[in-house]
This record gives structure tokens, C-alpha cells and sequence, in this order.
């Protein structure tokens, strides 16, 4: 698993658009924050989010179930949640395994 370094923050968004288009870094972020804002409001209604040639993200409603707490083996309630899933395109599935083929037969 990578690191905090490996990691792309929204800083690095907008820094990243700024290079590619002519509008200012306080535009970028503006547009930027109201994407997120859309998705997070989409995934509270529970409403699926699908980009095309990227992959879906889903809210899944899981019930509550019987656990146990791996260090003392004493058993417990898990409660009910809800969990957001991400389900790659076939498209960013094959690019990100054909780039990690091209990484790895560079390496040998």
C-alpha cells in the first residue's frame, strides 16, 4: 500500500487543471469543491454515480451482524452501515493493469 507522498490531495487537483487550462487557481478550486460537493450530496441521497470510462460508486446498506473483537475473542454487535463502494470501468481497469504490466517488465 502506498504512502502519504504517494497520495494526490485536492491542492494537487486544482494545482494539475491549473496547468492544463487558462482559468485561475481560486476558479479551479471553486469548480473543484462544487464537484465534491455534488458527489457527496448524490451519495447521501443514496443515489448511484456513474462516470462514464471510470466506474460507479454505490452506497450499499449493510445490516447489523454478530462480530468478534479479534483480540479478546469477546463477541459483539456490529451495527448497521452504510458503506461506499467503487467499481472501476472496464476501461480504467485495463489501463491501470496495463500499466502496471509495462512497470513491471521494465523492472526485469
Amino acid at each position: 500500500m502506498g504512502n502519504r507522498q504517494d497520495a494526490i490531495t485536492k491542492v494537487d487537483i486544482v494545482e494539475r487543471i491549473h496547468e492544463n487550462c487558462g482559468l485561475s487557481k481560486k476558479e479551479i478550486n471553486s469548480i473543484v469543491e462544487s464537484v465534491f460537493d455534488i458527489i457527496k450530496e448524490t451519495l447521501q441521497r443514496e443515489d448511484k454515480i456513474v462516470i462514464s470510462k471510470f466506474g460507479n460508486f454505490i452506497i450499499r446498506n449493510k445490516r447489523p451482524r454478530r462480530g468478534r473483537n479479534p483480540q479478546t475473542g469477546e463477541d459483539l454487535e456490529i451495527t448497521a452501515r452504510r458503506v461506499l463502494t467503487f467499481k472501476p470501468s472496464e476501461l480504467l481497469r485495463a489501463s491501470l493493469n496495463s500499466s502496471k504490466e509495462t512497470a513491471t517488465s521494465g523492472q526485469e
